[in-house]
């Protein structure tokens, strides 16, 4: 048994056949928010009994504080309708999609999956954390977000939780493996794996051969794991480029009214659109009656800008 397989132990990974996808359009009435396995109805929170089965899988669990990132306009998994969950299911539907192989691309690694921007304070931290929470409330997937912004991370701060060692620690130490820098959570379905230590050669690290192997064995180990990386800004840094490489879809958060078309354009010329499929989200999205609107937009291509946005002083990274 290898690091990988270790790290993921007693997670669902046996093929689960799930009902088939509703239109995004059309959500049902109860869908798989609602009928999270192991969350009891009505519950806000999973408690120290779910804390404890995450302890069994990885050295470190954590018990994330529902109301507190609630507080914070993320979405939870309790068994109430909200706006954010319904425009996260339209933001993760056509991703589900490709992963399947039902879209119009199909792509090499379509479950590996990075969040970017053109620059930093866009919201792709908010935006990556929401994908990853709505997606590991999927009956039939497994997510592990992983903070691939190495030089500036926020997941464990925007979650709420301390980390010591990450993805930065796992690339050094050949020795380590992928199950001592996993981080389990009260979401029976996701793991984070944190950043990590700082390290002046971090480029050169995810550039590197173990991180090529990593990301190969996290995509083709199970069928049912998405992995989802929240990057440095593209514009910023050479390290969202080098991990832009190993992806097969990539989401860039794009802040409305604040953002240069060309900004959006470089960000677009550093991605391969031959070997990528690429995906925008409208953020801070003003309405044309000059009233913040509330909701994300998403869409596929060069030219697919339309919707509305996470809600104003919501977001982080």
């Amino acid at each position: 048994m290898d690091s990988i397989e270790k790290a993921m132990l007693a997670r669902p990974h046996g093929p689960v056949r799930p009902p088939p996808l509703t239109p995004v359009a059309s959500p049902p009435a109860e869908d798989v928010i609602e009928r999270m396995a192991h969350l009891p109805m009505g519950s806000p929170d999973m408690g120290v009994a779910a804390a404890q089965r995450a302890a069994k899988r990885t050295p470190r669990s954590v018990v994330l504080d529902f109301e507190r990132i609630r507080a914070a306009g993320f979405l939870i998994p309790d068994t109430q309708r909200s706006r954010i969950k319904e425009e996260y299911r339209h933001i993760k539907r056509p991703l589900l999609i490709n992963i399947d192989g039902r879209g119009a691309t199909t792509v090499e690694h379509p479950n590996l999956i990075m969040v970017t921007s053109a620059r930093p304070g866009e919201g792709k931290t908010f935006t990556a954390c929401n994908l990853a929470l709505s997606i590991a409330l999927e009956r039939n997937r497994t997510v592990l977000l992983v903070d691939a912004d190495v030089n500036k991370p926020a997941i464990a701060r925007t979650l709420g939780f301390e980390a010591e060692l990450g993805l930065v620690d796992y690339l050094v130490d050949e020795r380590m493996e992928l199950a001592d820098a996993l981080v389990d959570t009260n979401v029976p379905s996701l793991a984070v794996l944190p950043a990590g230590s700082q390290n002046y050669l971090s480029a050169e690290l995810l550039a590197g051969t173990r991180m090529r192997q990593l990301a190969a064995d996290l995509s083709s180990r199970y069928a049912d794991r998405i992995v989802i990386f929240d990057s440095s800004p593209l514009l910023m840094t050479t390290e969202a480029g080098i991990l832009a490489s190993l992806m097969g879809q990539v989401l860039v958060v794009v802040e409305a009214e604040r953002t240069p078309q060309s900004q959006v354009k470089a960000t677009l010329d550093l991605l391969d659109s031959n070997r990528q499929i690429v995906g925008f989200v409208l953020n801070k999205f003003r309405s044309l009656f000059g009233v913040d609107s509330d909701g994300y937009g998403y869409g596929y291509g060069y030219d697919s800008d339309d919707g509305a946005p996470e809600r104003k002083g919501q977001h982080a990274g």
